[in-house]
């Protein structure tokens, strides 16, 4: 007496639109949660990213001037030490962003009302040559009371700097009250930097 094997039967197809669903399907838990962790990072304000040195004084630094720039006689954390509020602009020749919000820079350094409350802006040029950094100031001018040379970024490194361009208000006693991350415009000095920049100075109005 014989005895038939069972015969298997072959396992039914993945449709050919189920097949490709499950290919794309870890690609589309990553991007899930790239845009759940993007969503936490930038959540609000942009411009307003979490800062450690917040009310904390300015990590210690020296920094030379940019070779070949008049007025350019380098940055120190004590030359924010002098009693009166500094902005502190990160900037580079090579950043885009930079170049934008230059404009809105020079209208800074020519505010009056911010040199009668003894404000000065300096910057300190991130990562940059000499060359490139004249030839930017040179074109669109110089809104700098001083600038500090940082070709390695260790001193915008220790700010926690992120990108450029930033901008730091700090203090008079050398504390950081403020940061703003991205390029500034008009819109956004007059609606948010410049009422930091009273409040660090104790300006009212």
């Amino acid at each position: 007496m014989t005895t038939t094997e069972p015969q298997l039967q072959p396992a039914a197809p993945v449709p050919a639109k189920r097949r490709s669903l499950l290919v794309f399907l870890p690609l589309l838990f990553f991007g899930a949660i790239a845009a759940l962790f993007l969503l936490r990072l930038f959540a609000g304000d942009a411009s307003r990213l979490p800062s450690a040195l917040i009310g904390r004084e300015v990590p210690a630094f020296t920094l030379a001037g940019v070779e070949g720039l008049p007025g350019a006689n380098g940055l120190s954390d004590a030359d924010l030490r002098q009693g009166h509020v500094t902005i502190v602009n990160v900037f580079a020749s090579w950043c885009v962003p930079c170049r934008e919000e230059h404009p809105t820079l020079m209208g800074i350094a020519g505010d009056h009302k911010l040199k009668d409350l003894g404000v000065r802006l300096v910057g300190l040029a991130y990562k940059d040559t000499p060359a490139n950094v004249r030839e930017l100031l040179g074109a669109d001018g110089d809104p700098y009371a001083t600038i500090g040379a940082d070709p390695n970024g260790r001193a915008a490194i220790d700010l926690g700097v992120y990108g450029v361009p930033e901008t730091f208000i700090i203090r008079g006693d050398g504390t950081v009250a403020y940061r703003f991350v991205g390029p500034l415009s008009d819109e956004s000095y007059a609606a948010t930097l410049l009422p930091e920049i009273k409040k660090a100075a104790g300006a009212n109005s």
